[in-house]
């Protein structure tokens, strides 16, 4: 039988992100949400317009830094997929098809993630990027319930979550951009022109291993969080010219 979730007060929540007067508060609105909701876990991850990065939320410690040490930001789905997308999503809907993806889920899933989530992706000034996501362990009948009964009122609440933020963050004007390398322009201008990465890389007469070091060089210099951002930064402050 699907499991009966009770009903949350959102006014309440909203009050409390309301009274977060600085980052450090938002951890702790966090856990309250994850707790009022009764599911697993609940996470904020944001990057600022400065490429600087800010999380909160309540995956154990060990999940971290193990997503950290295999550099799990390069195969999550979760990840992958909500940087193309502007709309909720369930993470059924995203591809899971790869061997990459299906091992990450099975380690997820042993550190306690949860089998089903819904995140939120949001875009801000200047390239400022987050997610917001609800993640938990029960049926797929429960938690098609969990989401018609609180679909509206977490959408509502990550982009408030969001709203604040943004308010903490010090600047929203972001730094001059380091400066790219020529070859780093030419792989940010292929792409951009719509090139592939195998043609991009015989264009410029290098390996495509080689085309990879130069554009996630570009990416960090650009503090953008893919390379499709990357293009997009490099186009909005004239670095590359298509």
């Amino acid at each position: 039988m699907a499991q009966n979730w009770h009903q949350v007060d959102v006014d309440r929540n909203l009050a409390a992100l309301e009274r977060a007067a600085g980052l450090e508060d938002l951890q702790a609105v966090i856990v309250d949400l994850c707790e009022a909701y009764r599911i697993n876990h609940m996470v904020y991850h944001w990057v600022n317009s400065q490429g600087d990065q800010y999380g909160c939320g309540t995956y154990s410690p060990a999940w971290v830094a193990r997503y950290i040490e295999k550099e799990y930001l390069r195969v999550d789905p979760v990840i992958l997929g909500c940087n193309q997308r502007f709309h909720p999503v369930d993470w059924k809907r995203l591809d899971w098809s790869s061997k990459a993806a299906r091992l990450f889920r099975s380690e997820a899933i042993e550190y306690g993630v949860g089998n089903q989530g819904f995140s939120i992706p949001m875009r801000g000034p200047n390239g400022q990027y987050a997610l917001f996501t609800a993640s938990h362990s029960c049926s797929d009948d429960e938690w098609q319930v969990f989401k018609n009964q609180h679909r509206r009122p977490l959408i509502l609440l990550a982009h408030f979550f969001n709203q604040k933020a943004l308010e903490f963050e010090p600047e929203r004007v972001p730094e001059a951009s380091r400066t790219l390398s020529p070859r780093e322009v030419d792989a940010m201008t292929f792409l951009a022109m719509g090139y592939n990465r195998a043609k991009a890389a015989d264009t410029m007469e290098i390996s495509e291993h080689t085309l990879r070091v130069y554009i996630e060089s570009a990416r960090f210099k650009l503090g953008a969080v893919n390379t499709t951002h990357a293009v997009a930064r490099a186009m909005s402050r004239g670095l590359i010219v298509v």
